[in-house]
Order: structure tokens, then C-alpha cells, then sequence
């Protein structure tokens, strides 16, 4: 697919088509990291909002599968080792 670059401002711009967003699952307002690559190639990938939610479920989880220790000032401590 060929599209055109036009001037917006001091930039350049390209309007993505429709068929492009919605494949992409892109909506007016998402972002997009842009890449250049070492082939001059041009990549946008759609970034991911941060969850917060989801992101200290995620801890939890992964403290769950931590138990607590003592630490080493206290194992040094029972030790005589400090």
C-alpha cells in the first residue's frame, strides 16, 4: 500500500487507513512508538497503557511464590557474626 506524505506544520505527515487502524486495533488518540530501522525502514508498533491494576496483581502473584526470609543482618546477628 502506497501512501502519500503531506506537509503539517514544519513536519510531515501520513494518514493511515482505516482498514490499517482497525487491523492494527488502533483508535483516534492511541499511541505509537515509532522506529526507524538500520534499513531506513519506518515501524510503529501500538503501545500498551500502563495497567496498574493488572500490574500489582501481577506482583502479588509473584510475591506469593516468595516467602519471606530473614534477612542477612539478623542471620549475621544470630551467628555472632557481625
Amino acid at each position: 500500500m502506497k501512501l502519500q506524505l503531506s506537509k503539517w506544520g514544519n513536519s510531515l505527515a501520513v494518514r493511515l487507513p482505516v482498514e490499517c487502524t482497525r487491523a492494527a486495533g488502533l483508535r483516534e488518540g492511541d499511541i505509537v512508538d515509532a522506529e526507524v530501522t538500520a534499513m531506513g525502514e519506518i515501524k510503529l508498533t501500538p503501545t500498551q497503557p500502563f495497567d496498574k491494576a493488572a500490574f500489582m496483581k501481577r506482583l502479588r502473584k509473584l510475591r506469593a511464590g516468595m516467602p519471606m526470609t530473614a534477612t542477612t543482618v539478623e542471620i549475621m546477628r544470630r551467628e555472632d557474626r557481625y
